[in-house]
């Protein structure tokens, strides 16, 4: 496993980081997997080098969070993972137990340690914006849960390039700590973020963490969505639909990836997450895994090196979609 610098910081990470929304408990979501059954795939990510895992408080309203930490720290030692939670999303019907007032920022991380079984989380990240929070608070807070050493570093997920140009503003004006990652959707088919955050990003040394590289199964081959779906998740993920992943016009995109595919005798998923990670502005992209066939594809991916010819097979058909993923 070859690690990597996240960003700009003296951190390093493996070059993918395994996501665990998948991992709780199914009384949240129908395809979320239980504690007995998350296991091996956390077991199997370490085994395979991976150091890097993301999970968030909202996923499975925090159960994710538990049953992430208990197995880290049954597999192996806090110091040698790289954990990742967020905060934002409502955690209940409460209207301050969401949001990133001080408040619910404060509350919050000490409801993740405690889920977690840790003192401090490496990187504690802004799930999405709060319109109704200031950005300075927001920061402040955020500054003053690192200086009390309960997170390592910072990060945000998506937004607009703007908001995070104007968080990082805020945050060197006042002497604040700034975010070091960016974590948008990124895939095959929704290549938005190429316009103006990823530049941004590259500008300012932030590392980019991108989820959904497979858009949420979609490139690697599951391109049914709702009732005939071969999933679950393809047959209840509202959001699939909702940001329009894998519709028409996202047909030729899904043909070149298997044309490509098919001519280096390997699946879609290798490709499509092999094309992600090679954007030099990619940290390591963050991958899901329900089946072991998920995990193993990922892990492939990552000794495939794109040929420019490759890469052109697979651009060329992109054609520009609506913001997706924000909210």
């Amino acid at each position: 496993m070859n690690y990597r610098r996240l960003g700009s910081t003296g951190m390093k990470v493996s070059p993918l980081c395994l996501g665990t929304m998948t991992y709780g408990t199914p009384t949240w979501r129908d395809w979320v997997l239980d504690e007995q059954t998350s296991r091996p795939f956390i077991k199997k990510a370490l085994d395979a080098g991976l150091n890097f895992f993301d999970t968030a408080d909202m996923y499975s309203l925090g159960e994710s969070e538990r049953v992430v930490g208990k197995a880290l720290l049954d597999y192996t030692n806090r110091a040698s993972v790289t954990l990742a939670t967020k905060v934002c999303m409502p955690m209940s019907d409460d209207p301050n137990d969401r949001g990133l007032s001080r408040k619910h920022i404060m509350d919050a991380i000490d409801g993740s340690l405690t889920r977690l079984g840790t003192d401090y989380v490496d990187l504690y990240q802004i799930h999405r914006w709060d319109y109704d929070t200031p950005i300075e608070e927001t920061m402040e807070a955020l500054h003053d849960v690192v200086k009390s050493g309960k997170a390592r570093y910072i990060g945000a997920s998506s937004m607009f390039a703007w908001q995070f140009a104007k968080a990082q503003q805020v945050a060197e004006r006042n002497g604040w700590t700034k975010f070091v990652t960016m974590q948008p959707m990124y895939n095959l088919i929704y290549r938005e973020e190429e316009r103006e955050m990823f530049p941004l990003c590259r500008d300012q040394g932030v590392g980019v963490i991108p989820w959904s590289p497979l858009a949420r199964g979609v490139l690697a081959g599951k391109t049914v969505q709702g009732e005939a779906g071969e999933s679950t998740r393809a047959r209840t993920d509202e959001n699939t639909r909702k940001w329009a992943l894998g519709g028409d016009i996202d047909a030729p995109v899904i043909e070149a990836l298997r044309e490509v595919a098919r001519a280096r005798g390997v699946a879609m998923a290798q490709i499509a997450l092999a094309w992600v990670a090679s954007n030099p502005v990619v940290s390591a992209p963050i991958v899901g895994a329900s089946k072991e066939k998920h995990l193993d594809d990922a892990i492939a991916a990552l000794d495939i090196q794109l040929t420019d010819e490759e890469k052109k097979t697979l651009e060329a058909p992109y054609v520009p979609h609506r913001v997706a993923g924000h909210v």
